[in-house]
């Protein structure tokens, strides 16, 4: 499965690491800024973009006019089962993502040259992991289809709560364009270990996002990952953990910078995104080289 030329030394700067209302170059020009070299997109930052009066063309060309890379979509929402037909009013919908369903998203990805989308679920429901693994498996196959890697983040409030229950769902799908979002939120969040990363094969971990938080859980883990998480090395999660078992394991995804945060946010864009990237460095700087 051919991929985009992204690996362990390169920096993405997701979506959520800067405020949601930031204008589609200026995303770009904060991610150079940061010296990044790839972004995420979320549905909604494409249609933020086309408001602006962008187009397609656009879009594509100014991605590469700033020598950057789209890494990954975000979220693959509608892949689990008894997702399909379900819709939901905007004003209901406060993050955005619902109305951006699997054509449109599959669009984008060709359109800017994407390298991944990220699956997660977000409607939860009673079906089981092997219901789920054939679901994961039908999403990889048309994502295959246009050239993608699928990769599945799990969620503590979600029918995918924890790294056993995805990597089931992956190990029992078996596609080859798809595998795991190590996410150090959600590992520290549903206390994985860096011991339980060892005991993934690194091949299957095609995206990687770091960021921080305090080491007693939030009392609303929703509002505290979209809202208040930190930069890496500010909290308590045991980042250079994590990254290790990753390189041990030899994991050569790129690595995501996902820091939800107001405070960050209120920065500004550039400044949010060079602090992020800055605080980043320092904690892979404590594995050493990084491998090439």
């Amino acid at each position: 499965m051919p991929t985009a030329a992204l690996g362990p030394h390169d920096l993405v700067l997701c979506s959520g690491t800067v405020a949601r209302a930031t204008p589609f170059r200026v995303r770009l020009e904060a991610a150079v800024a940061g010296g990044y070299r790839a972004i995420s997109l979320w549905g909604r930052d494409y249609r933020g973009a086309r408001d602006e009066g962008l187009s397609d063309a656009d879009l594509a060309a100014m991605v590469a006019d700033y020598g950057l890379m789209v890494a990954e979509l975000d979220p693959a929402w509608w892949w689990t089962p008894g997702a399909a037909g379900f819709s939901i009013a905007p004003e209901l919908d406060p993050v955005d993502v619902f109305r951006h369903g699997e054509a449109e998203l599959f669009r984008i990805a060709e359109l800017v040259g994407a390298r991944s989308l990220n699956a997660a679920d977000v409607l939860g429901g009673r079906w089981s992991v092997d219901e789920g693994a054939a679901a994961f498996a039908a999403l990889c196959d048309r994502a295959g289809e246009h050239g993608l890697l699928v990769h599945l983040e799990w969620l503590a409030w979600s029918r995918v709560p924890d790294l056993a229950t995805a990597w089931e769902i992956v190990r029992a799908a078996d596609r080859p364009n798809g595998g795991l979002t190590v996410d150090t939120w959600h590992c520290a969040r549903t206390g994985t270990t860096p011991e339980d990363l060892l005991a993934l094969p690194g091949e299957r971990v095609l995206a990687i996002q770091v960021d921080d938080g305090p080491a007693r859980a939030e009392d609303d883990l929703v509002e505290a990952t979209l809202h208040h998480r930190l930069v890496p090395g500010a909290g308590a999660f045991d980042l250079v953990g994590y990254l290790g078992a990753l390189r041990s394991i030899g994991a050569v995804a790129p690595v995501g910078v996902e820091v939800f945060s107001d405070d960050l946010h209120a920065l500004g864009p550039v400044e949010a995104a060079r602090r992020a990237a800055d605080a980043t460095r320092q904690v892979l700087s404590r594995l050493g080289p990084t491998p090439t």
